[in-house]
Order: structure tokens, then sequence, then C-alpha cells
């Protein structure tokens, strides 16, 4: 048996890790090796110059002394402009690279509570502290906070970001190496903070194929009422969300037979819609959760504010299940909605 295992970094299980880790061991490397020729110089003139030693110190003539400092100056500014800058472009190019998430991304929610991650398939399938993904396949995390400022970290991966209250963040990657890896919430988020650890499983696509049909379903209590249903026999999301919006009456303003002057929503997300500031936003995630939870800030042009606010009486998970099912009308002729 090995004696030695204290790795310094942790395992490499995505398309980004590669770059992530070349981009920190050259910063590195730079970083060292200016601190390191700073050093020894230091050490170097402190002791050519110590007190008694026998080094010239006569002074230069003034013209020569100008023209060494302007070589130096130029030389000691120039270079490490020119040096972090690239590494700058490099590490910005790599940032815009893994910015968006693909198209054919698989799109899981994630909710973060203190203090617990609980995750949510467009299936139906639910998990807490637990995120099975597929091998191979582009995974993007729609992410957001019940409470606090949390952060979802997965080391293998490289990639981390802030769950917030009221937003959603999104994170995305691609899994190249099966297994059970780390899952932490990387910002301070209360008493049990340290202990919010989860784990990501990297399953071959036949075995998570199987999972979404025959795993697990942690904390899923839903009835099988909502109407369509994933391979498990489990409400989709989508499903649900119908439910949901029915539930709360929003079927009532904005369905095909509605009497109340209400934007339709087939077709809605992904689109820009015009406000009655004369402004523009796109109606995403951020701009359905504002409309059901704060309705008089943005109010779309041609509309009355009439819409109540939703605060208060519908939690964030059932909120992604609305979400969910409004994306599912993306391309919905008029009229579907019931």
């Amino acid at each position: 048996m090995a004696m030695w295992n204290f790795p310094l970094f942790p395992d490499k299980a995505s398309a980004l890790a590669g770059s992530v880790d070349t981009l920190f061991f050259v910063w590195l490397g730079l970083a060292g090796s200016v601190a390191f020729a700073i050093a020894i110089l230091i050490v170097f003139f402190s002791v050519k110059y110590r007190r008694g030693s026998k080094a010239d110190r006569e002074m230069a003539p003034q013209a020569v002394q100008q023209k060494r400092n302007r070589r130096i100056e130029f030389a000691w500014i120039v270079t490490p402009l020119i040096l972090f800058l690239l590494m700058f472009g490099w590490a910005a190019a790599l940032y815009y690279e893994h910015a968006a998430a693909p198209d054919n991304a698989m799109e899981i929610y994630v909710l973060g509570k203190q203090w617990m991650w609980k995750l949510e398939h467009a299936g139906g399938q639910r998990e807490i502290n637990e995120l099975h993904v597929p091998l191979g396949r582009p995974i993007k995390l729609v992410m957001t906070s019940q409470d606090v400022i949390h952060d979802f970290f997965m080391p293998v991966f490289r990639i981390k970001q802030d769950v917030l209250p009221g937003r959603y963040t999104t994170l995305w990657f691609t899994a190249t190496k099966t297994g059970d890896y780390h899952v932490f919430c990387s910002q301070y988020c209360g008493t049990d903070h340290s202990r919010m650890i989860g784990h990501v499983v990297v399953m071959e696509p036949a075995a998570f194929e199987d999972w979404l049909v025959n795993g697990n379903d942690a904390g899923n209590n839903a009835g099988n009422t909502a109407g369509n249903t994933s391979g498990n026999g489990l409400p989709t999301m989508a499903a649900q969300g119908a439910a949901r919006f029915r539930e709360y009456g929003c079927s009532g303003c904005h369905g095909a037979s509605a009497s109340v002057h209400a934007p339709k929503l087939e077709g809605l997300f992904g689109k820009p819609v015009q406000l009655s500031d004369g402004s523009t936003v796109i109606a995403d995630e951020r701009y359905i959760h504002d409309s059901v939870m704060l309705p008089k800030k943005e109010i779309t042009a041609g509309y009355a504010p009439i819409m109540p606010s939703f605060a208060g009486q519908i939690g964030e998970e059932e909120l992604l299940d609305i979400i969910e099912y409004i994306k599912s009308l993306k391309n919905a002729s008029p009229g579907v909605v019931r």
C-alpha cells in the first residue's frame, strides 16, 4: 500500500480543468520568477553595498546616469506590461470560452439553502446533496438561493459560482472522467457552512439513463397528478409547473381564454420584451422570477400594472417548476396555455 496519499491538486475531471491548471501554473511560475529575481537582487545588493565593503560607489556623470536610468525604467515598465497583458488576454479568452453554455447542454436546477444543495432534473428527478450527470455531455446548472449567498464549487471541474437569493446564476461543465467527486459551498453562509458538502456522480451515459428511470428520487414526494411524466413515472418539472400555474390562478390572466389583458406566455422565453419605460429586456429566468415576485419592477409595454406579487406565497422550488413550464412553451403556438 502506498504511503504517500497527499495530492496537492484535486483530480482533473472536466474539459476545462486542464486549461485552468495550465494557466494557474504559468501564472505561478511567472509570479514566482519575479519574486525570486527580486529576492536575489535584494540579497546581492545588500552584500555588495554593505557597510565597509570595497564596492565602487563613485557616481557616474549625470548624462550617463540619465541614459542608464531611462534604459532600466523602460525595460522595467515595458517587459512586465507585455507579460501581464499576454496573461490577461489568455485568461480572458479562457473565461469567455466558458462563459456561455452550449445550446445542447442539459439543464439542471440547483437551489442552495442553509445548509444543503437541492437539485432537480427536467424529468422531475430530485436530489439532495448529490448530482448525477452523464459522461461527455455538457451540463448547465441554473442556480438560485432560498436564503443567503452560497457558492457552488466543484474542485475536480475547476469551476465555482456564487448562488444568490432572488437571482439566477449559471455554471456549466462537461465531465471527462467517471467517479464520485466533492461539491462544496465556498462562501461562508452560517453556522453549518462547513457541513454543506455534496457529491457529483459522473456516470457512463447508459448508466445515467438507467438512473433517470430507476434511480433514487431524494425528497420528491410529488404526486403524479400533473399530467406528463418522465420515464420513471415522476411528473416532469414542466408538468409540475403547469399544475402550479393553475393552482395559483396564473391561467386566469395568462391563459388562452382569459378575459384579463395580460401578456401571453407562448414563445416568450428567451425573446426580447419591450417595457413601458422604453427599455428592452430578455425574458430569461431572472425576468420570470421578478415578474412573479416583483411585478411592478418591469412593466411590459401596452399592459396595465395589475399583476399581484406572489412574494411569500410561492417558494423558490415551485417557482423553478413554473419557470421550466414557461420554458416548455418557448416553441408553442398561441392558445396552448391553460
